[in-house]
């Protein structure tokens, strides 16, 4: 008390006047900087409108980044199931009909053409098939796979990786060329079917491929070609040009040593049974996958392969029945591929019942085709490589421009795009005309190009081998080793 009452009252009101200023002056300052912060705290705070609009752009991008992906596993799963209609369905489909001396070397063809074609297609026949070009055949734009990685391309598949597409449709390129073996089983050297089958798929399977799929295609239904073409996943394309050629191999080789005095018979129709079914499940990867996405089309495809199948084998087995009085084993599983031929152009383009009609017409046409057409002009189309593939493609092509419907697809539309109709029965009458067009090219593409190809090796290393080397078989003389060896017992 005795120092605060000695101290002069000016320096009194003076020290207590510092003090209220050092002790206000934060205070001051945090209230002179509140209008700016929240000035900015306005400026840069989302309304919420802007914070709804942001969100829904993450939840779209969250739902392509998972449709993408979707359509991806799907893709690569088709991918796989074609592969396998090839190696091991087609190989024991084809090596269970021949007989047993020759069950290595038909199976080895087609192993054989797993890589070849893939080689081929790596290098420049994927750009000849989808590549820019003309109308007729792709560019070189994309050989060595040049451009093709993880993003898509938008004029074919845009969900998928343009290098999914390009798997995907390299396993067509390797099944096509394989199933024209079937005419030329047991008589042709593996040499030349290699150099035959390398130099068809560049001159008759790429430039179809592009005619019927490719940018700017002749044929191409999609994209406004001049002659649209409904083949939704290779009946032109896959099944009559590779039939109409294994007609023409059939008839340069000539008949096999004994045709048709001896007795030719399967040696194992459990071999091609098994093969059958699994061409089968191969197929809905065939068709189904050639939606290019896991949505409501392919699930159409996928509905119309099975019933079409189903309905062919029950065809071509009671055609059989009634002329024969049983159904063989072997009739009831090739009705089956009769009809997953014929319903692969008109699979993403039909209804169930629609498709359930094709695989009966098919069945019974294809058994007539191979039971009195064959045998009343005598060709050796050794496992009925044209009469199933060839006459079940063409009759399928020829079918789906009847039976298309845009409730399924709506591929054709208007410039003001009105969806236009797509079939016969609905109301399209020029599309048998274009369906009829399409074919005539696979035809004449396939007969020029596979007798060309066929003369070509011919006079430069052989197409057939000699006689006694087919009558010992191919396993023996174009690999060395037997299919099966029998041991003595003891």
């Amino acid at each position: 008390m005795a120092a605060f009452e000695s101290l002069d009252g000016g320096k009194l009101e003076v020290s207590i006047g510092k003090g209220l200023i050092a002790g206000l002056a934060p205070v001051l300052l945090v209230l002179m900087f509140v209008p700016v912060l929240c000035a900015q705290n306005a400026a840069v705070a989302p309304s919420p409108a802007t914070d709804t609009n942001s969100r829904l752009a993450r939840l779209e991008q969250q739902a392509a980044a998972a449709k993408s992906s979707a359509d991806n596993a799907w893709m690569l799963t088709s991918s796989a199931l074609v592969l396998m209609m090839t190696g091991p369905g087609l190989a024991l489909f084809y090596g269970g009909l021949v007989r047993k001396k020759n069950v290595l070397g038909t199976m080895m063809q087609s192993f054989a053409l797993m890589a070849v074609i893939t080689v081929l297609w790596g290098l420049f026949s994927y750009s000849l098939s989808f590549g820019s070009g003309n109308s007729l055949i792709g560019g070189l734009h994309n050989i060595f796979l040049k451009g093709v990685g993880a993003a898509p391309d938008a004029d074919y598949a845009p969900t998928i990786p343009a290098q999914t597409f390009m798997i995907y449709q390299l396993m067509f390129a390797i099944i096509t060329p394989a199933l024209i073996a079937g005419a030329f089983a047991e008589r042709m050297k593996f040499s030349a079917m290699l150099v035959f089958t390398v130099l068809w798929s560049i001159i008759v399977y790429d430039p179809m491929a592009h005619m019927v799929w490719g940018k700017g295609g002749l044929l191409n239904a999609s994209v406004g070609g001049r002659f649209p073409t409904l083949d939704f996943a290779g009946g032109t394309v896959v099944h009559v040009t590779s039939g109409v050629s294994a007609l023409v191999c059939a008839l340069y080789l000539g008949k096999r040593v004994g045709f048709p005095k001896e007795q030719m018979p399967p040696h194992s129709v459990v071999l091609s049974f098994i093969g059958a079914c699994m061409l089968w499940v191969g197929w809905f990867g065939f068709n189904a996958g050639s939606a290019l996405a896991a949505g409501s089309l392919a699930t159409s495809a996928f509905v119309a392969t099975h019933f079409a199948a189903a309905a062919a084998a029950l065809g071509w087995a009671g055609a059989e029945w009634i002329r024969n009085g049983k159904p063989s084993v072997l009739g009831g599983i090739s009705g089956a591929v009769a009809g997953l031929v014929a319903i692969t152009p008109a699979s993403g383009f039909v209804k169930p019942m629609p498709a359930l009609a094709i695989g009966l017409i098919a069945g019974v046409f294809c058994y007539w085709m191979v039971a009195k057409v064959k045998a009343r002009f005598g060709y050796d189309d050794s496992l009925d490589a044209f009469g199933v593939h060839g006459a079940g493609g063409t009759l399928g092509a020829l079918l789906t421009g009847v039976f298309a419907v845009s409730a399924v697809n709506p591929i054709f539309k208007d410039a003001q795009g009105n969806v236009l109709a797509s079939g016969l029965l609905e109301g399209n009458l020029y599309q048998l005309l274009n369906q009829l067009v399409g074919v005539g090219i696979a035809w004449g593409l396939g007969i020029v190009g596979t007798l060309a190809i066929l003369k070509l090796v011919d006079v430069t290393i052989g197409v057939r081998i000699p006689e006694e080397e087919e009558v010992q078989g191919l396993d023996l003389s174009q690999h060395g080793e037997e299919g099966y060896y029998w041991e003595a017992s003891a």
